[in-house]
């Protein structure tokens, strides 16, 4: 029997499922799949769940929701061997961030949409959260070690500049009340600290200028991106591939 001990946060197993015989165990039988939690339930039972490689929904399961997530007990996962199995030495989030219906707020869930689309090394994961702050908190917790925020930030520039900003997590105002359905990046921040005891992974902003900007009370939405800011989400991609690059870099250096 595996050891629980053997799992963490992006092990890598194939599927052996013992305990049931249903079609979704056929299915499942000998699929590749990426742990993303280790629960214990009231009656002590340890629980294993899993989002299988290759899904294309996998940011979902890995947000608890059904479908893409899949619980097996540590003795119907059989690790993959040596480095094939292991998990990443540095797990990094990439976070799209924003409301699709205030215009250019738009350009964090925009971005994330077509950098999903990119094959990116083992370990960093892209998800678009848009404006549920408190799914974003909470993720940030799962064993990141380093989270990239994709979002529109007016700094003074051209519209449609990118820039990378790295907060002062030090300087965070306390917490208050959770907000399950809206996006103020240094409230989620402030709620990821609070529930993790004080303890956050680095955070970097990727921040785009917007040109249309939108307070979030106008009586009519706006759908769609400026022109810059449009522009500035194809040249995201590389952007943040370069980031990232240069981040699993500075951490393999550091080891």
């Amino acid at each position: 029997m595996n050891g629980v001990s053997s799992y963490r946060p992006g092990t890598r197993v194939r599927l052996r499922p013992s305990r049931r015989a249903d079609i979704m165990d056929l299915a499942l039988t000998g699929r590749i799949a990426e742990v993303a939690a280790v629960e214990e339930d009231f009656e002590g039972q340890v629980h294993v769940a899993v989002v299988l490689e290759g899904d294309p929904g996998r940011d979902l399961g890995a947000a608890s929701q059904i479908g893409h997530r899949f619980f097996f007990a540590p003795d119907e996962l059989e690790p993959l061997p040596g480095t094939d199995g292991a998990p990443p030495a540095h797990r990094v989030l990439v976070a799209g961030v924003g409301n699709i219906f205030l215009a250019d707020d738009g350009f964090g869930p925009e971005a994330a949409a077509l950098l999903a689309r990119r094959a990116l090394p083992d370990g960093v994961h892209v998800a678009d959260f848009g404006i549920r702050g408190m799914d974003l908190a909470y993720r940030m917790l799962d064993g990141y070690d380093t989270v990239v925020l994709l979002d529109a930030a007016p700094h003074g520039q051209p519209p449609g500049t990118l820039s990378v900003i790295e907060p002062d997590l030090a300087a965070l105002p306390a917490a208050g009340a959770a907000e399950a359905h809206a996006m103020d990046p240094v409230k989620v921040l402030g709620l990821a600290r609070r529930l993790g005891d004080g303890r956050l992974p680095r955070v970097l902003v990727v921040g785009c200028e917007p040109e249309v900007r939108m307070r979030g009370d106008e009586v009519d939405v706006v759908v769609g991106l400026s022109e810059p800011v449009r522009e500035a989400v194809t040249r995201s991609v590389p952007f943040v591939e370069s980031l990232v690059a240069d981040i699993l870099a500075d951490a393999a250096e550091r080891r």
